[in-house]
């Protein structure tokens, strides 16, 4: 792939030139720019403060003349560095050659990108490139942009990583993969990895965070959604963070669908069930509207496609107005003409109010190839925090979704479980009061769940390790409270069902 250019964004770095790639990030390892050498060098208030793109913590602390001081000011900060500096670090004639680096001024030298540290999830030491100004903690935070432009790393790429189910795979597909971090992960478990983009210039982006990064190159294919992909081609994982900001217009490809409202998000999630093989999982970044009269989960389990189990998580939501705010200001809108941003924003009312939106939500979709008659859809609002990385709490639930599934209620009597890992009880009640008013699970790992129980749930849970069946368990709760036991066992299934649900409890085979 050859250099790639966009209306007026500069040409990008030749990515047919491996070698010289692979000599540039053994001259940024050999010299420590990586994610934990940068945070040695800066201090913790420097680094911190890249991520706010307050960049005058980092230049006063970079002021030396050490190969890593150089590297930070050349690729993160944007800054002029004299040729005779340069040279001492990186294969400077090999990098001008073959674009990463400019002539300026005579003997100094720039970046032609940005070259961010990212540190992969065992440790690796990998570079996010994107373009000038748009990585996260770069020179130029994120202020207005062009059209093809291409982002580095952010909120949205962290959470779609974290969030992502790790276990081997053959075959992987990153759709819209942007600066290619969700197909960098994908290289390290997946025989091979498709990464596809709508704009060229991301492609080529891809091809050198690879290559920066030492790892496999993936197959590059332009188009929207699932267009790059022949209709025989199926995936054991599709990830993809898409262009789901639900906007009046296309302007900004990195974020705007181009579709109308939330139908790209939900484009997507209906193509992804036939391009899953068995028990694959396809996991999205999506917004959805909130519309009047009708029910958000509603809306949302109608995007689910036959054959597939469903997870879908709203995190946040906002109004319209906070909503169209958000994204004004993403685009830099807010700093120009006052005139042309209230028209923007009116703009973005009027389409809203023509849909009856009233607010937009945003969250994870995870679907799961199954076979299962009755698939199982799971629509829940969770703001609260949780604990990344959460691949192995999503592989999890769709875990327990399949033992559910399996299990009427003798099975469940029958069966033998495990209390979860930190999982505390709470006892809330008034104090010096002989009982407490509720009992409280709450979770210190995955989702970080919290759920009232009973005192029979309390105590079932808490000697729920495995050893005897959740019958024999109720059999002993029920002698000690003076219950009929036949009853309890009635009853307590139900109970059961929802702590193995949340991941409170576990099948202990």
């Amino acid at each position: 792939m050859g250099d790639v250019s966009h209306t007026s964004l500069p040409p990008l770095p030749s990515s047919d030139r491996v070698d010289v790639a692979a000599r540039l990030r053994d001259a940024l390892l050999g010299a420590s720019f990586t994610a934990d050498g940068m945070l040695d060098l800066l201090g913790a208030p420097a680094y911190a403060a890249l991520a706010r793109s307050e960049t005058v913590p980092a230049l006063r602390a970079t002021r030396g003349d050490t190969p890593l001081e150089t590297l930070v000011r050349l690729f993160l900060l944007q800054q002029p560095v004299p040729h005779a500096r340069v040279a001492d670090v990186l294969p400077v004639e090999d990098c001008l050659q073959s674009g990463w680096l400019s002539r300026v001024g005579g003997d100094e030298v720039t970046a032609t990108v940005d070259v961010r540290p990212y540190g992969g999830p065992a440790g690796e030491d990998w570079f996010i490139v994107s373009d000038l100004g748009c990585a996260v903690g770069g020179a130029g935070g994120i202020g207005s942009r062009e059209e093809g432009v291409v982002l580095g790393v952010g909120g949205a790429s962290t959470t779609l990583a974290g969030i992502t189910v790790r276990e081997p795979v053959a075959a992987a597909l990153d759709l819209g993969t942007g600066s290619g971090i969700q197909a960098l992960h994908a290289a390290q478990h997946a025989t091979r990895v498709t990464a596809t983009d709508l704009n060229p210039r991301a492609l080529h982006i891809t091809a050198l965070t690879l290559a920066l990064s030492g790892a496999p190159a993936a197959d590059l294919r332009e188009g929207s959604l699932f267009e790059p992909v022949a209709d025989d081609e199926t995936y054991d994982l599709i990830v993809s963070n898409p262009p789901f900001v639900i906007s009046p217009d296309a302007r900004l490809t990195y974020r705007d669908g181009g579709m109308g409202g939330d139908d790209l998000c939900r484009t997507l999630v209906q193509q992804a069930g036939d391009r899953l093989n068995e028990g694959g999982y396809a996991q999205f970044l999506a917004n959805w509207q909130h519309v009047e009269g009708e029910d958000w989960q509603d809306r949302l389990r109608s995007w689910v496609p036959r054959g597939c189990d469903a997870w879908i998580v709203q995190r946040e939501v906002q109004d319209i107005t906070q909503y169209a705010e958000l994204w004004l200001r993403d685009a830099g809108d807010h700093r120009s003409d006052p005139v042309e941003y209230q028209a923007r924003y009116d703009a973005w009312l009027d389409e809203f109010e023509a849909r009856k939106v009233k607010a937009v939500g945003f969250g994870w979709i995870t679907l799961r190839r199954t076979a299962a008659a009755e698939p199982s859809i799971t629509v829940e609002e969770w703001p609260h925090p949780v604990e990344q990385p959460l691949g192995d709490t999503v592989r999890a639930h769709f875990a327990r979704v399949d033992f559910l599934r399996a299990s009427d209620d003798a099975a469940l009597l029958a069966g033998h479980f495990r209390l979860t890992a930190e999982v505390v009880q709470e006892q809330v009640g008034l104090p010096g009061a002989e009982d407490p008013e509720h009992v409280v699970l709450r979770q210190n790992r995955g989702m970080r769940r919290a759920t009232k129980v009973d005192t029979v749930g309390a105590g079932f849970a808490g000697v729920c390790d495995g050893t005897l069946s959740a019958g024999r368990i109720l059999d002993a709760i029920a002698q000690l409270v003076g219950e009929d036991p036949v009853l309890l066992r009635d009853r307590t299934p139900g109970q059961i069902r929802l702590l193995v649900e949340q991941g409170f409890l576990e099948p202990a085979e």
